[in-house]
């Protein structure tokens, strides 16, 4: 009898051990996932998916991807809650879109003064932190066909004001509404067009493909300029700010990771405006899933296996 309570005991103290290292071991889990987001568009998705990379490659973190979230502000408003409130921890934002759509302030020219603005306003009111910016500035501009442009006569933004009357204007509801988009190229360059349009960033170029639209507001990186041969249009009066691209991080999240930021400022001033559009045209114009595409770059700089 003696015996098998000793072995009884034994058992007991397995379980034991075994629930409480089950149960630590959960703990750490839980408390080591981050989610990373993404807004709801091709250059978002290859740049999410870098960024979950980065950090699965880089650092001991799971990484939960929530990407395609929507715009914008779905992003913003997301990232202040944090994963531990349903949110998520980063996405990667743009300066100007800091500075004007969320912080509601004037345009400003220079990259340096709008990265330094945003990056102290973010921390002060919401306790998010710009990492270094990766290189690329995924400036607005307007586009319109190579025959329509060489027809009219057309190099400029406001080239287009003899002919705003007449022809449809093809944008996202975004940048329809947002205070750096539609309304504040109206105040800038004093005309509006016959028509404007709002759609989604997909169906712009079957609409000026057809010409149902005859000018688009487009991304300097995106891929489909090339593919569908669209002339981007010089912004003379400069009224769109830079938008460098940067990860936007929960600084709460940051603070108890500090390698994010080493894994993420690893991409630090090395991706050119050319290197993006050309990732973009491998998702918009080739096919590609955004996620082989992120980790065929990767690959490519050495940053991953």
């Amino acid at each position: 009898m003696k015996k098998l309570a000793l072995v009884a005991m034994a058992v007991f103290l397995v379980l034991l051990c075994l629930f409480s290292f089950g149960s630590a071991s959960y703990g750490k889990t839980d408390q080591d996932v981050v989610a990373v987001g993404s807004k709801n568009y091709t250059e978002q998705m290859i740049v999410g998916n870098i960024v979950a990379e980065l950090l699965e490659a880089h650092t001991d973190l799971k990484v939960e991807r929530k990407l395609h979230l929507g715009g914008t502000n779905v992003c913003f408003e997301s990232a202040k809650k944090g994963s531990a409130n349903n949110g998520i921890d980063m996405y990667v934002e743009y300066t100007g879109t800091g500075l004007v759509n969320i912080l509601k302030m004037e345009t400003k020219k220079d990259p340096e003064e709008v990265y330094e603005i945003v990056k102290k306003e973010f921390q002060d009111r919401w306790n998010l932190i710009w990492l270094e910016p990766w290189g690329f500035n995924n400036t607005y501009t307007l586009a319109v066909k190579e025959e329509f442009a060489k027809k009219h006569d057309i190099e400029t933004f406001s080239d287009l004001a003899k002919l705003a009357d007449k022809i449809v204007f093809g944008c996202t509801m975004e940048f329809a509404e947002r205070p750096d988009g539609y309304p504040g190229f109206q105040r800038a360059y004093g005309f509006s067009f016959k028509e404007v349009k709002a759609m989604d960033p997909g169906l712009m170029y079957s609409a000026i493909d057809n010409d149902l639209v005859q000018v688009i507001s487009a991304f300097a990186t995106d891929g489909l300029l090339i593919a569908h041969k669209l002339k981007i249009l010089k912004d003379d009066k400069n009224f769109f700010p830079p938008y460098y691209a940067a990860p936007l991080v929960n600084g709460d999240v940051l603070e108890k990771h500090p390698e994010i930021a080493e894994a993420l400022n690893k991409l630090a001033n090395s991706i050119t405006d050319e290197d993006m559009q050309k990732l973009n045209y491998q998702v918009d114009g080739e096919g590609k899933d955004p996620a082989k595409v992120a980790r065929e770059f990767l690959k490519e700089r050495g940053l991953i296996r």
